[in-house]
């Protein structure tokens, strides 16, 4: 996201990221990934165990974290939870990725008519508002993780075709395009093995600061029962199960998913300005 913004201003943001912060942010990030491939091994108690006597559970030696309105563990929950919660954001902005840079691509490359009609479509994806699109998609094929992950990143895919183009169009106005043009090579030859290449360090760092705003978005899905269904423990769905006991002062099953999301997101924006400077600053 930083790479639209202007020199001064990118480096003003960079100097407001200190190397304590996006140290911090990197070793939280790479516990979080620990928890997402090894969580399941690691859990104390399988995320599914009910215990109906330890309902709305306080911290104890038994649940670091308490337990939620099932008596089923916190800690074990979010610990199994982080796979589900990240593995959607990743899908998501590899769908949204091959379709807006193929589309980004192909109206900067090509020009014309073919820039103007997918320029135009683009327009009207944007327009239209990203969450009643996405609410329309799973109105038509139904709720569940997978039709959440497809409509969101069918939602994303004008935001990233917008940037490739912007990107593209710059990289091909270069004299090498026209080398590799009198050497005989295609134009799908030079955008695969010249252009693309070329587009990758700020494709990279503005995919990264994508995360956590996608993150945000599945997890909203899910918050409101279009995402992640029961027994799920993502953590979106996590906050909207724990709803109910905040009225009776069980804060715990509703905070601690809800502040995994928030640190994430805020550990991720801070990682990826750094690495989207340090990215801009090679090429």
């Amino acid at each position: 996201m930083t790479a639209l913004l202007p020199p001064r201003l990118r480096k003003r943001t960079a100097r407001q990221s200190s190397p304590f912060s996006f140290w911090l942010s990197a070793g939280f990030l790479a516990v979080v990934a620990l928890v997402a491939v090894f969580g399941r091994f690691l859990a104390p108690y399988a995320p599914e165990e009910i215990d109906f006597a330890a309902l709305w559970g306080s911290p104890s030696a038994a649940h670091l974290l308490g337990t939620d309105q099932m008596g089923r563990d916190l800690l074990s929950r979010i610990m199994t939870g982080t796979a589900d919660t990240l593995v959607g954001p990743i899908a998501l902005l590899a769908i949204a990725t091959v379709l807006g840079v193929t589309i980004g691509m192909l109206a900067a490359w090509r020009g014309g008519w073919v820039d103007t009609l997918l320029a135009r479509i683009t327009d009207v994806m944007f327009a239209f508002p990203g969450l009643l699109f996405v609410v329309l998609v799973i109105a038509v094929f139904g709720k569940g993780p997978v039709t959440a992950v497809v409509a969101l990143a069918l939602a994303y895919t004008p935001v990233i075709a917008k940037f490739t183009r912007s990107l593209a169009l710059s990289e091909i106005s270069k004299a090498y395009i026209d080398a590799y043009r009198t050497q005989g090579m295609g134009g799908l030859a030079i955008c695969v093995r010249g252009v693309v290449p070329n587009l990758l360090p700020p494709l990279v760092g503005y995919l990264v600061v994508l995360f956590g705003e996608a993150l945000m978005s599945i997890a909203t899905l899910s918050f409101l029962g279009f995402g992640a269904q029961p027994p799920s423990s993502e953590w979106g769905l996590m906050v909207q199960e724990g709803q109910a006991g905040i009225v009776q002062g069980h804060f715990l099953p509703t905070l601690i998913p809800g502040a995994a999301i928030a640190l994430v997101v805020i550990a991720v924006n801070v990682v990826g300005v750094r690495i989207a400077d340090r990215l801009l600053a090679r090429k």
